[in-house]
């Protein structure tokens, strides 16, 4: 994978990001046994999929690979196969 940019992208970063801090929120509400804490902090990582949904579909996402760039991506792969 050190070759691909997998992950590395705005839409990515920001909803894991997003997603991190209701995780967080929610570790510490349910430290704190408080439910409703817990349950916003649980409604900050969907939202934090939501996001980063939302910016994938607006074009901050990986872009879709062209047929072109497939059968080269194949072809290269062959060629460290066979030497």
């Amino acid at each position: 994978m050190a070759g691909s940019s997998h992950g590395h992208t705005p839409a990515a970063w920001t909803g894991v990001i997003i997603s991190f801090i209701g995780f967080c929120v929610a570790g510490v509400f349910m430290v704190a046994a408080n439910p409703v804490g817990f349950w916003a902090g649980f409604a900050v990582i969907l939202i934090g999929g939501i996001v980063g949904f939302a910016m994938k579909a607006a074009g901050l996402g990986t872009p879709k690979e062209s047929p072109e760039m497939a059968a080269a991506r194949a072809r290269a792969g062959q060629a460290q196969v066979s030497s």
